[in-house]
């Protein structure tokens, strides 16, 4: 070979390294904001970024199939791998914009004057902090069994009311649970509930990762008249270790775009109202921006011609 031509192939070798080097960077970004949102479009994305569609595709085929994503109708989730407990920092920060809008159409549903249950977790908290911002709410009574929900309501009392109801503390939650967990839910008579878990499924119902906090979802649930069950899409469809009670106790079901449509249509074929509520735009410019690169791509016929299914 000429000294010209292996010239070139050098070249042409350090500007493959190079765009190798960015677009692993890009996808690791991709990877952050979609773990931030629960689920983001490939449009969005595009957007983000500012490249084509079929390049988003392409960088979600590679995320895919190292399991780090799950590919879904028009976007794409994070693959959750672990199926054990995690503690309540960690499980806040996952899918949070997904958890916002949730707990953002959850809060609309509340007036004045109204009782209401807070089971602990990551939405119901994201609801807490929903119902402080509503300014206009007064004489709202809320009893609640996690520790994190009621410092977060604080800064709406004499407005609010915040009732704990007593029990054992658990560290992984800041939950509070049996003995002792039931003297409050057994003597009260809420207007609404709303319920957190680890899973909703057509068949198996609304499920929870630990055993001690299964009873005082259930007693919490007997104390309201109406009964919402909040979860984030990565949720549903999945069955965790302990029934709560079936998806026909509930009244509504409040999720998000990351739900996967076939059971959110199997739920509703059971009789549940579920509600999936989109994650506004105006969450997603929230985002911090993604570092510009000199990759804007243009579809070739040699490596973007067919698009992955979106």
């Amino acid at each position: 070979m000429s000294d010209a031509g292996a010239t070139t192939r050098q070249g042409d070798d350090r500007r493959a390294s190079s765009e190798d080097r960015r677009g692993g960077l890009r996808r690791e970004r991709m990877l952050s904001i979609i773990r931030d949102c629960g689920f983001v479009s490939v449009t969005d994305l595009a957007s983000m970024f500012g490249i084509s569609t079929v390049t988003v595709r392409t960088d979600l085929d590679r995320l895919a199939s190292r399991g780090r994503v799950r590919r879904v109708r028009g976007g794409v989730v994070a693959e959750d791998l672990s199926h054990s407990e995690r503690p309540f920092e960690e499980t806040q920060s996952r899918g949070a914009l997904e958890k916002s809008a949730i707990a953002e159409a959850a809060a609309g549903l509340v007036s004045s004057g109204e009782t209401l249950v807070l089971d602990v977790g990551s939405t119901t908290t994201a609801l807490a902090r929903a119902l402080v911002a509503r300014e206009e709410l007064h004489d709202v009574v809320v009893v609640t069994n996690g520790l994190t929900i009621a410092t977060t309501l604080e800064p709406a009392i004499p407005r609010f009311t915040v009732v704990l109801s007593g029990g054992t503390l658990r560290p992984l939650q800041h939950s509070l649970v049996d003995p002792l967990a039931d003297a409050v839910f057994d003597r009260v008579h809420a207007d609404t509930a709303f319920l957190g878990c680890n899973g909703v499924h057509a068949d198996a119902g609304i499920t929870n990762v630990n055993l001690p906090e299964v009873g005082v979802k259930a007693r919490a649930l007997q104390s309201a008249r109406r009964r919402i069950c909040l979860a984030d899409g990565s949720k549903v469809g999945h069955v965790a270790l302990a029934r709560v009670c079936p998806v026909t106790d509930v009244d509504l079901l409040i999720t998000g775009p990351s739900a996967p449509e076939d059971v959110v249509e199997a739920l509703r074929a059971r009789g549940i109202d579920v509600d999936v509520v989109d994650v506004p735009s105006a969450l997603l410019a929230g985002l911090p921006a993604p570092t510009p690169h000199a990759d804007r791509a243009v579809p070739t016929a040699t490596s973007e011609s067919a698009p992955a299914p979106s």
